[in-house]
Parts: C-alpha cells; structure tokens; sequence
C-alpha cells in the first residue's frame, strides 16, 4: 500500500494526520464550528497547535460545544470555572476574550445573517488557492488577513491579530494553503 503524501507539518502523530486529512483547509460554513475554531486559534496564540489539538474535546465541553449564544452570558463565576479546568488552556485573558468574541459573533449574526456569510464574503465565497511547493512558501499574514483582523477587531474581537486570522483561513478552507505534492491538494478536496 502506498502511504499518501502529505503537507510536512502533519508529521506523523495520529492526531495530527487526522486533523490535516479531515479538517484543516475543508471549507467550513456552520456558524458554531466557525466560532469554534476562532476562539481555538485564539487559544493557540504563543503555544502549539498540537496543544490546542488535545484539549479540544475539553474545551468543548467546558465552552458548551462553542455555541456563541451560551459562550456569551459567561460572568465571572463561569471564569472561574474555567480557570481550575486542567483540561483546557487556563488564560484570563484569552478566557474572558471568547466571551467577548461571543458577543461580537452574535452582533454579527444579527446584523448579516450568519457570521458564514460575514466573513466568507472576503473572499467572494471561494476559498483562494494557493499553489504552494514548500512550507517555507507560506506566509503568516496576507494583506487579506490583515484587513480582516482589523475589521474583526473595530467590531470588538480580541485575539484576532493578522497570524490567528491568517491560521483561522487556513483552518477553515478560506484559503487552501495544502502543499501541491499533498494529497488532499491533489484530490481537490480543501
């Protein structure tokens, strides 16, 4: 049996190979799971993706399965709930941040309809095909991303800089940054 090719930053852990062959550059249209990978790349901010990859199933429980309209009515109490959790990321300042992204996320919904149809209109609801050989290709922020950072931000997100806007793209198949020689690039399904 041949072993599929893969974009090199999937290496070889179990966790990671699933995530890259089933989620990572997929386009995403459901509200709540666009929500839950912008609070997530939020989390990963100074840490490892791997990291934010173990804890993900913690955090959906302690986070109500990432439904903004839950995430946003946390107080304080909900905050310190979260702060014993082990099994999450325990940072006050990205912790009371997804509350406030839940309140902007719902704004949004309010006002276009879905934060799906907000934010894919960046990109004329296609994602953007990169055609990219090497890694080393990829870059961390676009003039793309940076727009919609500082929008994201003037509408009141936090953890929304260029980087984590760029890593939520990638994540959520706005752009497909997947190696040509990748599989998934080739069989065309980011």
């Amino acid at each position: 049996m041949c072993e599929k090719s893969r974009c090199s930053w999937a290496g070889d852990l179990p966790i990671y190979i699933d995530y890259h062959d089933n989620e990572w550059g997929r386009p995403v249209h459901d509200d709540d799971k666009l929500f839950e990978m912008l609070i997530l790349e939020g989390m990963q901010a100074g840490l490892s993706w791997l990291t934010v990859l173990k804890k993900r199933e913690a955090f959906r429980e302690a986070f109500d399965g990432f439904q903004p309209g839950k995430v946003a009515l946390y107080d304080e109490r909900k905050i310190q709930e979260l702060l014993a959790n082990e099994g999450i990321i325990r940072n006050r300042l990205k912790l009371n941040a997804a509350v406030t992204n839940a309140q902007a996320f719902l704004k949004i919904q309010e006002k276009y309809g879905s934060f799906h149809k907000f934010i894919w209109a960046y990109v004329n609801d296609t994602p953007i095909q990169n055609h990219w050989e090497k890694m080393e290709q990829v870059p961390a922020t676009t003039p793309l991303s940076d727009r919609i950072s500082k929008d994201l931000k003037k509408m009141g997100f936090r953890f929304v800089g260029s980087t984590i806007v760029y890593a939520f793209m990638q994540a959520t198949g706005m752009v497909n940054d997947h190696m040509t020689e990748c599989f998934v690039y080739q069989e065309g399904k980011a």
